[in-house]
């Protein structure tokens, strides 16, 4: 593998809380709301680079990190606001890695069409989708490989999930290519 390189970390939390949504998003800029497309308020953060979405039950989505520290921070900053709102928020919230996508370049070409007949739990249907999707079990990951070496993990829960599976899809690659 020439280089994998981490994309994006979902992380999620939750706290038993009701929050304002439209008082968040009457008090911020960085914020959208509209209720009757989508029923939370995104909030664009700068520092760190991040989007979160925000549910009146007390659950944060974070996407767009690259580090899991990212999007912790961003959680943080996004429970600050909201706790400057006079909500009562606990101190102490628990946070989960909900899905980490990872790319990396193979630096070869792969035939899909050969690698789908060979490859177990692979699907690959290019009048639909330009790319092969491969399922592992251990570590649960998936895979989208594309005919030009390109390959993104999908799926893994932890960092060393994502690493462990594309360095087992490298060793199936090769083995069938």
């Amino acid at each position: 593998m020439e280089s994998i390189k981490i994309q994006n970390v979902v992380v999620s939390t939750h706290v038993d809380v009701t929050f304002p949504l439209t008082k968040i998003s009457e008090t911020y800029e960085n914020v959208e709301y509209e209720p009757e497309a989508f029923p939370g308020v995104v909030v664009r953060l700068k520092d760190p680079n991040i989007t979160a979405l925000v549910f009146r039950s007390g659950t944060i989505v974070c996407v767009g990190s690259k580090t899991e520290k990212e999007a912790i921070q961003g959680i943080g900053k996004i429970m600050d606001m909201i706790r400057k709102l006079g909500v009562k928020i606990p101190e102490k919230y628990k946070t989960k890695i909900e899905n980490i996508v990872a790319v990396g370049t193979l630096g070869y070409d792969i035939n899909l069409e050969n690698l789908a007949f060979k490859m177990e739990d692979s699907e690959y249907e290019p009048e639909t989708f330009p790319g092969l999707m491969c399922r592992l079990t251990n570590p649960k990951v998936s895979f989208l490989i594309f005919s030009s070496g390109s390959i993104v993990c999908v799926g893994a829960k932890k960092l060393k999930d994502a690493k462990d599976g594309l360095k087992l899809i490298e060793k199936k690659l090769k083995k069938y290519s």
